[in-house]
């Protein structure tokens, strides 16, 4: 077998590629990056896809930010993503490639819904309006999935992965995601000596984070299996933490001793976005990692490559 990984640069991709070889899988994995091909480019996915010749697309590729980032530019998070997705899903069709994992996002749920969110809610209500263009982005490729798997008998599954969190995050302020920012602004104000940090919202909102790690592992190790796969399954780790809460734990992890100043003129996005992952279950889903154990590794990487 042979399979393509696109997004080979970011953390999901990465966690896979680290995965692969630790599993010991003899499959040849063939990962893309932006300087094998822009995605965005049509001709250059088809000319890649058709190289590759690839039993398996696992489809990491995204733009993808942190709240600020999102309300800033929703257009590009819309634009981007849907570029990426209809040049890699469609020449993916167009070469014959049997199975292609898409994944999504739990943006793809709508905002204020009953919890926890299970598959069928996708399209359900009104999205969040503060990633709205990546979410509908999300929704499209996931969509794209599901009818070419019924009008052609292919096997494009979906994963609807909760927020992620790990090794190889995106620790630049104003794009990372809360896990990821909460580590870089903590260890900021230790160097810095400040007393305080101020955190968006007003740090009631709950979100779900899954260690990498756990997603890559399962992935790989059950990617043989995947065309007994639903359309679409969520896959979180099952409980979720305030805001507060995970700034908390980066400053356990870091050793800071500081105070959370919330700011409720700032927006906090989906008050609550937890996802069941019943289905995902059946298939041998049961995440390890607890978060502090997480955010210690991811600590430790990010001292390791900010130094």
């Amino acid at each position: 077998m042979r399979a393509l990984l696109t997004g080979g640069n970011g953390m999901l991709a990465r966690s896979i590629q680290s995965a692969w070889r630790l599993q010991g899988r003899d499959d040849e994995l063939v990962v893309a990056t932006r300087s094998t091909a822009d995605l965005t480019d049509s001709r250059a996915t088809h000319a890649l896809i058709d190289k590759v010749q690839p039993d398996v697309i696992l489809h990491a590729a995204a733009h993808v930010g942190g709240i600020a980032a999102n309300i800033a530019n929703p257009t590009a998070f819309l634009m981007d993503n849907l570029l990426i997705d209809t040049s890699v899903l469609k020449s993916a069709v167009d070469v014959g490639v049997p199975r292609l994992l898409y994944f999504g996002s739990s943006c793809m749920y709508p905002r204020d819904y009953r919890q926890p969110l299970v598959e069928s809610d996708v399209l359900a209500a009104p999205l969040e309006p503060t990633n709205e263009g990546y979410a509908l982005s999300k929704i499209a490729g996931a969509k794209f999935c599901e009818y070419v798997s019924t009008q052609l008998g292919l096997s494009y599954r979906v994963i609807i992965p909760s927020n992620l969190y790990g090794p190889d995050d995106d620790y630049s302020l104003g794009q990372g995601h809360l896990v990821a920012a909460a580590i870089a602004k903590v260890h900021a104000a230790k160097l810095s000596g400040q007393s305080t940090i101020d955190v968006w919202g007003d740090g009631t909102a709950r979100r779900e984070f899954t260690f990498v790690g756990d997603l890559a592992d399962w992935v790989v190790a059950n990617l043989d299996g995947m065309e007994a796969w639903p359309d679409m399954l969520n896959v979180g780790f099952g409980s979720d933490h305030t805001v507060l809460e995970y700034y908390q734990a980066a400053m356990d992890v870091v050793g800071f001793q500081g105070k959370l100043v919330p700011d409720p003129s700032k927006p906090s996005g989906m008050h609550q976005k937890l996802m069941s992952s019943e289905r995902a279950k059946e298939f041998g889903w049961a995440p390890s990692t607890r978060l502090h154990d997480g955010m210690r590794i991811a600590y430790q990487r990010f001292l390791a490559t900010s130094s």
